[in-house]
């Protein structure tokens, strides 16, 4: 058999991320010589921020995709719309898409961003808690199919994000605690100074204004800690898996409803004690990390419990999770607080794991 073979040799670069005022956007783009800029967001960022955009869209000629916020959002209609949105204003290969807004702006453009024209690049600034410490740094854009939460995606590095921590002031209570889901996790799994510091300061949301300088210390440590493991397995396939601590039983519950019951990060929350309480009792887990969890979770107004879901659901949800294989599933699991590990799970003790989880 005659062979022709080759190698592609993958583009390296550096991406900024700034820690600045949203109004230094502009200098931004100026910098990088952009002639071309969309800017899409959806409609409650777009009231916070109308003078902002206006304003940059104004001075550069640039314009605004303005979409419903929420979860729903993130699915394959609303991406056709950007696509024709795009296409319509002769956005070109050359030009700039901006995603300016929190997890469902920044995972639904990014992949847009990834796919249109076979690749633009793509400026994020995130504006909530979670987007800011988790889904805006490391390249994953997503959109859901139906109840499949991220099924089709790709990896896509942004040029700059940029972090603004004044911002999350404009966050509802709620909005901001399940941000501060993704923050515990990143303790749990890799941080127990974290983990502690966080504990002992309580409250993040009450406490943001005075301890403003902790919680712009405790945001930049998460974007660290998620850069080390994100430049060690960019694509997702070993260690990067540590990342979803919680999010295989958390996509379980946030998909309930339709998106409508559960935010993602409070789904993750449950997801995190419930895991870790089934993980004690297989004896994987050192005994008292799970009430550790449970006591953090409950100080920053999470849930850590749900009733009424059917365990036969559940395993035939997390069987097409994206960690999942013919013979079984990684689940991501604690030693202790601070230390994780990835264990292959088989498929038939993920049935009766569901049964002991969702009794």
């Amino acid at each position: 058999m005659d062979k022709i073979k080759f190698n592609i040799k993958r583009e390296e670069r550096n991406i900024e991320i700034s820690f600045c005022n949203i109004e230094e956007i502009q200098k931004i783009i100026y910098a990088r010589g952009y002639e071309g800029v969309c800017i899409i967001t959806d409609e409650t960022v777009y009231e916070l921020y109308k003078g902002t955009m206006d304003d940059i869209c104004e001075k550069i000629s640039g314009s605004l995709i303005i979409l419903e916020p929420g979860e729903k959002s993130k699915c394959m209609n609303t991406l056709g719309e950007i696509y024709s949105e795009l296409n319509l204003r002769g956005i070109k290969r050359d030009d700039l898409i901006i995603a300016f807004g929190g997890g469902v702006i920044g995972d639904l453009t990014g992949f847009a961003a990834s796919t249109y024209l076979r690749g633009i690049d793509l400026i994020q600034v995130p504006t909530t808690v979670l987007s800011q410490v988790d889904s805006s740094v490391g390249g994953k854009t997503a959109i859901n199919l139906g109840n499949n939460k991220n099924r089709v995606g790709a990896f896509y590095q942004p040029q700059n994000v940029i972090i603004d921590i004044d911002v999350l002031n404009t966050l509802q209570k709620r909005e901001f605690n399940n941000g501060c889901a993704e923050i515990i996790k990143y303790g749990c799994i890799l941080d127990e100074i974290l983990f502690d510091k966080i504990y002992d300061i309580g409250n993040l949301h009450d406490t943001r204004v005075i301890y403003k300088c902790k919680l712009e210390q405790i945001i930049r440590r998460c974007i660290e800690l998620k850069i080390d493991v994100v430049q060690k397995d960019e694509k997702d396939i070993g260690i990067r898996n540590i990342l979803n601590f919680g999010h295989t039983i958390g996509h379980v519950i946030e998909g309930i409803d339709d998106y409508e019951k559960f935010k993602h990060g409070e789904a993750v929350a449950i997801g995190m004690y419930l895991i870790t309480k089934w993980s004690e009792s297989k004896g994987y887990t050192v005994i008292g990390t799970a009430e550790k969890i449970k006591n953090i979770l409950l100080k920053n107004n999470l849930p850590i419990n749900i009733q009424g879901i059917d365990s036969e659901y559940a395993y035939r949800a997390i069987i097409k999770d994206k960690k999942a294989s013919a013979s079984g599933v990684k689940l991501i699991l604690l030693k202790e607080i601070g230390e994780c590990f990835i264990k292959h799970v088989p498929l038939e003790e993920i049935s009766k794991m569901t049964e002991e989880i969702f009794v």
